[in-house]
């Protein structure tokens, strides 16, 4: 009997538990030299890369929650080498859980503190 309740609730998705986005078109980063120490926080445009050594950061969108600009912010991110022209990274930052998709590099490290309205 337990099994099959479990099996029914799996089944069916939990109505209304998706949570309303808002969308920015700015965001505070923080960006991190391990080797020197140097630590920076800066805001980001969508459109307007910023480069940070040899880093080239691109934010393409910021979301946060609906009606709390300050709680947990979202952002889509391509980080390149400038060296190389490798990627180093794409896809979502969260600001909560920063290490939950990360940029992975020896040397720096670049999480999401917040997005901002300009």
């Amino acid at each position: 009997m337990l099994r099959f309740l479990i099996l029914i609730l799996c089944l069916f998705p939990a109505f209304g538990s998706g949570q309303k986005a808002s969308e920015t078109k700015a965001g505070e980063l923080r960006w991190l030299d391990r080797t020197t120490g140097e630590l920076q926080s800066f805001i980001i445009s969508t459109g307007k890369p910023v480069t940070l050594g040899p880093l080239d950061i691109h934010l393409e969108a910021c979301r946060y929650p609906e009606g709390e600009l300050s709680l947990d912010a979202f952002a889509l991110l391509a980080i390149h080498d400038t060296r190389s022209k490798e990627q180093l990274f794409e896809g979502w930052m969260v600001a909560s859980s920063p290490a939950l998709n990360a940029l992975e590099h020896p040397r720096y490290d670049v999480w999401v503190l917040r997005c901002k309205m300009l």
